[in-house]
């Protein structure tokens, strides 16, 4: 009974947390005379595709250009933070201590105050509106998360491994492309995952570096289809339902690598 208790508990905490999930497919399923009923229906009576219509019509530039971001955004963060850990976690350079505790604070810092730094320095560099300009915000939040995976997955990665390639006369660097950074998978996932998520729902950078340009992502192409058409609540959601759609596959595809890649360095012999 009690085991039984506990399960229900738990599916009925879930049916409640996943409940908007529901209602926002429901709503792009439904027709907009259909949404004046009171109380609404809990399912669609009379479902219609037009709000997926009107997405393809109109969010697929916007969809694609997140995608763009997304996908530039974890180049950049692996890119720079795999390095980093492995000298962290293996090659111990003076300064690490304190070069991760500065990492840790940085991830404390509200991103719309480096929002008004960016701004400041896009405006004079004049790449506000731009691609590159989005991604290259994107992952001052990644980075850092990026390098304290790293260092903790490759913490943990056996002596042996590396005193080996040491042996066979490979360098540093030939030992981290050939030898860590396959074995450090979990943490590329990981990394990877974390990174083109946040670039993927970033809404605070892209409004700041790129409210009027043309390279806009689909948070804020959700947030201006909103402003122009505030009635047409069936467009507006499947809106929201397509763009849940890659982090949702992500998240699934991805799910065992991130378990391993989160929970490393965590347990030592």
């Amino acid at each position: 009974m009690s085991r039984g208790l506990k399960t229900a508990v738990g599916v009925g905490l879930t049916a409640i947390m996943l409940f908007p999930i529901y209602w926002m497919i429901n709503v792009s399923l439904t027709r907009d005379t259909d949404m004046r009923d009171d109380p609404p229906h809990l399912f669609p009576l009379h479902g219609t595709l037009e709000g997926y219509s009107a997405v393809l019509d109109q969010q697929l530039p916007y969809l694609g250009n997140s995608l763009l971001i997304g996908l530039g955004t974890v180049l950049v963060t692996v890119a720079l933070s795999a390095p980093a850990g492995y000298s962290l976690a293996r090659l111990r350079p003076p300064g690490g201590g304190v070069l991760s505790f500065v990492l840790l604070v940085a991830q404390m810092i509200p991103s719309i105050i480096m929002a008004m730094g960016f701004y400041a320095i896009y405006l004079r560099l004049g790449v506000l509106n731009s691609t590159a300009g989005l991604i290259l915000a994107d992952s001052t939040i990644a980075v850092p998360f990026g390098v304290l995976i790293f260092t903790a997955f490759m913490s943990g990665i056996p002596a042996e491994l590396t005193d080996a390639a040491r042996i066979d006369g490979a360098g540093p660097l030939r030992t981290f492309w050939s030898v860590v950074l396959p074995v450090s998978r979990n943490a590329v996932v990981t990394v990877s995952l974390f990174a083109f998520l946040w670039a993927w729902s970033d809404f605070v950078f892209a409004s700041t570096l790129d409210g009027g340009g043309t390279q806009q992502p689909i948070t804020l192409g959700i947030y201006h289809y909103i402003g122009n058409n505030n009635q047409q609540w069936n467009a507006i959601m499947a809106t929201a339902v397509v763009a849940s759609i890659p982090a949702t596959l992500l998240l699934i595809v991805a799910q065992r690598y991130v378990a391993a890649g989160v929970t490393a360095g965590a347990v030592k012999d």
